[in-house]
């Protein structure tokens, strides 16, 4: 019976242990996204639908719309080593959106913290296309 129950929790152990692969994902302010998204290798992914997006979002930023229905099998084609900057209206999305890529393995994750209402209003520029 010990001998069962060791093999039981060294067995759990490793399936735990093999779970979660993904990368943590970091709330950044305005001024650290920013910051952040001024390294060119950095992707700025705007998770806002594509109406959102054309009103005006962060200059050099690609829309993946959250709520397309599609968005998990989207980032399924991403390079999964690179860093991501994400954003949307006020980081709802972008908190569930970098959660979910978290979890399918992304190793570098960055949200903005209010979304781009705090962008704006901290005096940030827009660019609408």
């Amino acid at each position: 019976m010990k001998k069962l129950i060791v093999v039981l929790f060294v067995s759990i152990f490793a399936l735990t242990a093999c779970g979660n692969t993904g990368g943590k994902v970091n709330n950044l302010s305005v001024a650290d996204f920013a910051t952040k998204i001024s390294d060119s290798s950095v992707v700025l992914m705007d998770v806002r639908t594509p109406g959102e997006f054309a009103s005006g979002h962060i200059a050099g930023a690609t829309n993946l719309d959250f709520e397309s229905g599609v968005f998990d099998q989207e980032i399924q084609k991403l390079d999964k080593s690179k860093v991501y900057a994400v954003y949307c209206r006020s980081g709802n999305r972008s908190g569930q959106a970098t959660a979910i890529m978290a979890k399918d393995g992304f190793k570098a994750i960055f949200n903005l913290d209010g979304g781009i209402i705090n962008w704006s209003t901290s005096g940030r520029a827009l660019v609408t296309n």
